[in-house]
């Protein structure tokens, strides 16, 4: 019988921080626990294409302080990605989708619940969330959240499986866990709703990089460094609302055909300027950063170094040692810019987005 993993919003962690030190690990949450021990079961059962151990990693130099980690099993065992077409591209059930898993590989699955009475702005309660371990893991608890699966949603957000993103964050107590989503054109390997989550023990610049208010009251703002994009900032107690705005972002662009990705960490409140330590080490709220990016049709080059949710957000996972031991802060700048809208038409899409969020 699946685990069953139910929480409220008592369950949220409010007061995580990052360590500005070499403290000591946070208390793990019961979420924490619960994936983390489901993820090292099936790791020992073998349902894993490869055995991860602790991955070699080291900090580019240069002022991004991008997280490199070198993963050659994932580039070689993974299984082949599907070939994409379009970023509407509708649901194939003859396709590989995760009605088709080893059961084995669900770990639990998630269900919310409101005592009283329905939370005010509650998003679909009828829904279920199943939590899988993914059999070729980035990183240690690489997990993927699916949407009540037997329904065969396409790979496009909807609020709902943004609201069980945040929300699952803010269920852990470690502000290195954390949650992602490629849409299809933007290195999507599985045209199944799914979001992944993981854990990664390096601070990224995404957690704290200023930002520019453009709807704040929606939680709205722009990404003030490179790479271009957006970000939405909630605590606990907005998730219903932002997540709403979000998605009005990320229907937009699934509507005008544009390809994005969106990265959802611990982080710090949005400022426009460089925090002192105490705000920058804050991690009350989480983070969504949404790239707008130019689309990548066709089956992947799995020899290449693919653009996809983590490289955006400054975790970099190589495929072979030497890209890894020599690679640039340059090097990787040079690649990801390939991938990234025009400046002319990503300040477009800023002043449309600006506009829609504003008049919803």
């Amino acid at each position: 019988m699946t685990l069953q993993f139910v929480y409220n919003g008592q369950d949220f962690v409010t007061e995580a921080q990052r360590s500005s030190g070499n403290g000591l690990a946070p208390e793990p949450s019961n979420f924490d626990l619960t994936i983390q021990a489901g993820w090292s079961d099936r790791m020992n059962r073998g349902l894993f294409r490869y055995h991860l151990d602790d991955l070699q990693t080291r900090i580019i130099p240069g002022p991004h302080g991008y997280v490199a980690q070198l993963n050659i099993q994932r580039g070689l065992q993974r299984r082949k990605p599907q070939e994409i077409l379009s970023i509407k591209q509708e649901f194939n059930a003859n396709q590989f989708n995760f009605n088709k898993i080893d059961p084995e590989e669900v770990i639990f699955e998630m269900t919310k619940v409101v005592e009283g009475r329905k939370e005010k702005g509650q998003l679909h309660e009828r829904w279920r969330v199943v939590v899988l371990v993914n059999v070729s893991p980035l990183e240690f608890g690489h997990c993927l959240f699916v949407q009540e699966p037997s329904c065969c949603l396409p790979q496009v957000l909807t609020s709902f499986s943004i609201q069980v993103g945040i929300e699952s964050v803010l269920l852990s107590s470690d502000p290195g866990f954390r949650v992602g989503f490629n849409s299809l054109g933007a290195f999507a390997s599985v045209n199944h709703l799914h979001l992944h989550g993981y854990y990664l023990h390096h601070e990224l610049q995404i957690e704290s990089v200023p930002v520019k208010p453009l709807v704040p009251e929606k939680g709205f703002y722009r990404l003030l460094d490179f790479p271009a994009g957006f970000l939405f900032y909630t605590e606990s107690e907005c998730v219903v609302k932002v997540a709403r705005a979000i998605c009005q972002v990320t229907d937009f662009l699934v509507e005008s055909n544009t390809a994005h990705n969106l990265f959802l960490t611990r982080g710090s409140p949005p400022s426009d300027q460089i925090q002192d330590e105490k705000d920058h080490c804050s991690r009350k709220g989480v983070r969504i950063a949404v790239w707008p990016r130019t689309s990548c049709f066709g089956a992947k080059d799995e020899s290449a170094f693919n653009v996809a949710l983590c490289e955006l957000a400054g975790h970099l996972p190589f495929k072979n040692k030497k890209d890894y031991e020599l690679s640039t802060e340059k090097d990787v700048k040079d690649v990801i810019e390939r991938y990234l809208l025009p400046e002319a038409e990503f300040h477009k899409l800023e002043q449309h987005l600006t506009h829609h969020l504003t008049d919803l």
